[in-house]
């Protein structure tokens, strides 16, 4: 399972953009995502990942950049 390439699937079917050449873009702070991107985002982790994201444990600094929502991703994997 490649993480990071599934995550950038779900990120550029959610953006419109193609995220993978900057990794550490800010996607709320350049707008592009929102808060129904997020739960989308959560949804698609969890339907393609098998990811248990709860909403409580979710807190957007850590979740703001495509290279931390990779590794929040992976750590809940091991």
């Amino acid at each position: 399972m490649d993480v990071k390439a599934t995550v950038l699937a779900i990120l550029q079917d959610l953006t419109g953009e193609d995220v993978s050449g900057d990794m550490n873009v800010n996607l709320f702070a350049t707008a592009l995502m929102d808060s129904m991107d997020t739960v989308q985002l959560v949804l698609e982790l969890t339907n393609q990942l098998g990811v248990n994201i709860p909403v409580s444990e979710f807190d957007r600094s850590q979740w703001d950049t495509p290279q931390k929502i990779v590794d929040q991703v992976e750590a809940k994997l091991q």
